[in-house]
């Protein structure tokens, strides 16, 4: 084609076509891939460039250097690509909230609390409540000893099974609203977890009873009710934070930092931890008068009391605005049930049978990895008196000092979360690595206090028992306690995504409901012994069967579950069985790294843009509701201009047909004049703010036959 039919639009208005670009396909420097209808064809390049309208599509700049994935690039230029990346997107969001904040200072804070804040407020409020019974434990004991301490009034089972209920209570609503927000979708169940909890903590605020005893039962069945709310939250609150980002550029954001938006929502546990111990304080000296003991009955009812009606208010408020303000992105959630064809109110039962089996050594990993870290984190809240005794022998009678102490651990805890949510998402350190080195961490210095428990009891080293309480905290954080968390989520297919989540959160309490149950019965030194040795095992479960799944594409996942559902596992060659991406087990013992083939699957993949463009063309011809019309548009990304401006061409101009399939045409005949459609679809480049550059179909030529 000549440059003449062009020439009219170089005007100042619309940007000139690259010269570099050619104008014209030459097929012989081309592959041919059967579209998904009528035997048509679409020309992928073999030498893959930029120069090709699907570049961008097959091969974006997020995740590709020269159309080669990072992950294949070699070790120092993977690496320098790789801090490149880091570095260019750290400066542009440090422009883009400089920028927000001149125009309105408190912008960047709102932004956050909108995106983060407001997205995990329900395990803020789980932290709140969850923690506060620890910390009202020291209160309790100090007032009521006859029940909490000597067992003289109450039963010591009842003591005990405050803890063992709201545990159970947790264990019963992951599972069951893991299940119901796979089932019915996510809002219900948000909506669902905001309910249960503000009913839980309205008994808690209300609990009575005509004795002591009786008080404590009603106190531990409130927990087993509000229970249920928080291990719902644990389910729902990772897949919305993990499915939370729609529209353009939502690809994006999900492959580079889908794992702090993640963590940046979970964190919000540690906040309503630091709240709860800061208001439980303040309220403590205003009701009491003061910080030293003796405590009054009086003042200790108005203070626990008040701090659970505070937080069935704040929780009240939570339900109100998950079910009239808060937005959900469902179309994925639907598309995957459409596809496996699933009715929309129904469950994927077919999906989870395939993930116990394609993925059973995933299941193993993030069940068993929860389990050690929860075994790690409530064993160190539960001895955490032993701790703070060491360090601080006057907290033994001051609840106030017991709650500073506590305090400080907890800012310390605040600066691993935020540490997580910063190298979370940095592919040369990641999800699976930071796991690793967290739980190592952990099994190391619970060690070191096993083997110098003596030593590091005595006055002069007391500094050391105090570094490592506080080193292990944050070890916790900056580690398994964030990163199995996403994980659960993450490693496993939409449709059964909440389902997975709350059986491996399940798990995890299980391994939080052990410690309650072995340190009553062992002595300080041996609960070190004990819980070390679940640090060191979680790190080699980290390293046999969990995936780094850092920079990978959520969708890319999805893909492949597809091909697994349809029972064509061995068909796929995309990213998601890449080597990087799969776990020592799926490497070594199933070999499904073999499968990897970059090539072959840009030919597929350009398939199945093809199948979603004509189902896309074949869509738009019916009429919809809003709700479909909203699910498309959450979908928008799946198919880019320039994708739909390359198969417009095509399937206007479909590829020639040789009469003779041995004799070639001269080089003459491949070339066509595309005429008007051609020359609509430049306009609409040149002139669409999303298509910004102007690559004009390099393969518009005929193609040879073969």
């Amino acid at each position: 084609m000549s440059a003449g039919p062009l020439s009219a639009f170089n005007s100042p208005n619309i940007p000139a076509r690259n010269p570099t670009i050619p104008e014209t396909f030459d097929a012989e420097n081309a592959t041919l891939a059967a579209s998904g209808s009528g035997g048509s064809s679409e020309v992928v390049p073999s030498k893959f460039s930029k120069e090709h309208l699907l570049y961008d599509d097959l091969a974006p700049e997020d995740s590709y250097q020269d159309g080669v994935y990072w992950a294949d690039l070699p070790f120092a230029k993977r690496q320098k690509w790789i801090n490149a990346q880091a570095n260019g997107e750290t400066k542009r969001e440090m422009a883009h909230v400089w920028g927000m904040f001149k125009k309105d200072p408190l912008s960047p804070l709102a932004a956050y609390s909108r995106r983060y804040v407001m997205t995990g407020f329900g395990l803020f409020t789980e932290g709140y409540t969850l923690f506060s019974i620890g910390n009202l434990s020291a209160l309790y004991r100090s007032v009521w000893p006859q029940c909490w301490s000597t067992h003289e009034v109450c039963s010591a089972n009842w003591i005990a099974a405050v803890d063992y209920l709201q545990i159970i209570g947790i264990i019963v609503g992951q599972i069951m609203v893991g299940f119901e927000g796979d089932w019915v979708g996510r809002k219900v169940g948000l909506v669902q977890d905001a309910l249960i909890m503000t009913f839980g903590l309205v008994m808690l605020t209300a609990s009575w009873g005509t004795n002591l005893n009786g008080w404590v039962i009603c106190y531990g069945w409130c927990q087993f009710i509000y229970g249920i709310g928080v291990g719902g939250e644990y389910p729902m609150t990772s897949t919305t934070a993990l499915e939370s980002q729609r529209g353009h550029g939502a690809q994006r954001d999900d492959k580079l930092h889908r794992g702090r938006n993640v963590v940046l929502a979970f964190l919000m546990q540690g906040w309503g931890q630091l709240f709860n111990q800061g208001l439980l304080i303040i309220l403590l000296l205003i009701f009491h008068g003061g910080g030293n003991p003796p405590y009054g009955t009086v003042a200790a009812q108005w203070t626990y009391r008040v701090s659970f009606g505070i937080m069935a208010a704040m929780t009240l408020w939570l339900a109100y605005y998950r079910y009239y303000r808060k937005v959900y992105s469902s179309a994925a959630l639907k598309k995957s049930k459409k596809n496996a064809h699933v009715n929309q109110s129904g469950y994927d039962v077919h999906s989870l049978k395939l993930v116990c089996s394609h993925f059973g050594g995933r299941m193993i990993g993030s069940t068993m990895g929860w389990l050690f870290n929860d075994f790690l984190f409530y064993g160190n809240k539960l001895f955490a008196s032993t701790f703070i005794a060491i360090i601080s022998p006057s907290a033994a009678n001051n609840v106030i000092v017991s709650w500073n102490w506590n305090l400080v651990n907890i800012g310390v805890s605040l600066v691993g979360y935020y540490l997580a949510a910063l190298f979370i998402d940095h592919k040369m350190y990641g999800r699976r690595r930071m796991q690793i080195v967290g739980f190592l961490g952990d099994g190391i210095l619970f060690l070191i206090s096993a083997i110098w428990y003596d030593e590091l009891r005595t006055p002069g080293r007391i500094a050391g028992f105090q570094t490592i309480y506080y080193l292990s905290s944050f070890f916790q954080q900056f580690g398994p306690n964030c990163t199995t968390f996403l994980l659960a989520a993450e490693i496993f297919p939409i449709s059964v995504r909440a389902t997975a989540h709350g059986l491996s959160a399940a798990a995890g309490k299980v391994g939080a409901l052990l410690p309650a149950v072995i340190y009553n019965y062992v002595d300080g030194r041996t609960r070190f012994w004990i819980v070390c040795w679940f640090g060191f095992a979680g790190c080699i479960v980290t390293l046999l069967f969990i995936p780094d799944t850092t920079g990978l594409d959520l969708r890319e996942q999805d893909r492949y579950w597809n091909f697994v559902r349809e029972g064509r596992a061995g068909e796929y060659r995309g990213i998601a069985v890449h080597p990087r991406h799969l776990s020592w087990w799926e490497r070594v013992v199933l070999k499904r790294h073999l499968a990897y083939d970059a090539e072959k699957d840009r030919e597929m993949r350009v398939k199945e843009l093809r199948v979603a463009y004509e189902e896309k063309q074949a869509s738009s011809l019916k009429e919809k509701t809003r709700e479909e019309e909203m699910e498309e548009e959450e979908d928008q990304e799946l198919l880019s201009t320039n994708a739909n401006s390359f198969f417009a061409i095509r399937s206007r101009n479909p590829p020639a047909t040789c009469s003779s399939p041995s004799t070639p045409k001269p080089k003459r005949e491949r070339m066509m004049n595309v005429g008007v459609p051609y020359m609509v679809v430049a306009i609409a480049l040149a002139v669409t703010p999303r298509a910004k550059d102007t690559r004009l179909l390099p393969s518009i030529g005929v193609v040879e036959c073969a």
